[in-house]
């Protein structure tokens, strides 16, 4: 990964970070729980919900490995007893963030599909490539890395926002079983992404970005 592509990277991974945990914190807020509102987290202002593992060090990492980056930020706290219905709303808080990053790229997708049925040279180089290759490139890492860190959130292992959606989804009984394994979700994690099974998951998801984009 190049330089430039890093920097843009950086800033396009806290973007995204951000608008994702601001949406969990909305979220909240609809559903009539005030406290990550009260907490200065319903904001898209990336100091506020910076997590020095998840936000810095882990896309740094594989900034510098030449891996695409994804990560996590500190986690919108949420009082259940303030939702009317906690199982229910719990779920549509979880799914709140990767979806707000689906959004994102999408409409990533729309304008970069714009620029290019206009001038498809653009994207090759030749003509205006030089003005807008920086515009380009912050497009496409804007659609790869909000997609990715959407499909990388969902993974049903705590704490990440699969976990919610699938607690929402199974009985009380099976989720008190599950909750479980939350001690340990975050070593769970960390293995995944040591023996590559992640990387595996998230270089499908390239490819098929990849795909809809050329």
């Amino acid at each position: 990964m190049g330089i430039q592509n890093a920097i843009i990277s950086i800033f396009v991974i806290l973007f995204a970070i951000t608008v994702h945990e601001a949406s969990h914190g909305w979220a909240a807020l609809k559903l009539g729980d005030e406290t990550a509102y009260r907490m200065g987290r319903v904001t898209l202002n990336p100091i506020r919900h910076i997590d020095p593992i998840g936000t810095i060090l882990l896309p740094a990492m594989l900034i510098i490995m030449g891996q695409p980056p994804f990560g996590w930020a500190k986690p919108v706290p949420v009082n259940p007893l303030n939702l009317k219905d906690p199982r229910r709303d719990n779920l549509i808080i979880s799914i709140a963030g990767p979806a707000s990053n689906i959004a994102v790229a999408v409409v990533a997708f729309i304008i970069l599909k714009i620029i290019l049925n206009l001038n498809p040279s653009l994207f090759y180089g030749g003509g205006f490539a030089k003005l807008l290759s920086p515009i380009i490139q912050i497009l496409y890492l804007t659609i790869l890395l909000n997609v990715i860190l959407a499909i990388f959130n969902l993974i049903p292992i705590p704490p990440l926002d699969g976990s919610g959606v699938v607690m929402g989804l199974i009985s009380e009984e099976a989720a008190e079983k599950y909750e479980q394994i939350r001690p340990y979700g975050f070593f769970i994690l960390i293995l995944l992404i040591m023996t590559g099974f992640i990387g595996r998951i998230l270089g499908v998801v390239l490819r098929i970005v990849n795909s809809f984009i050329y």
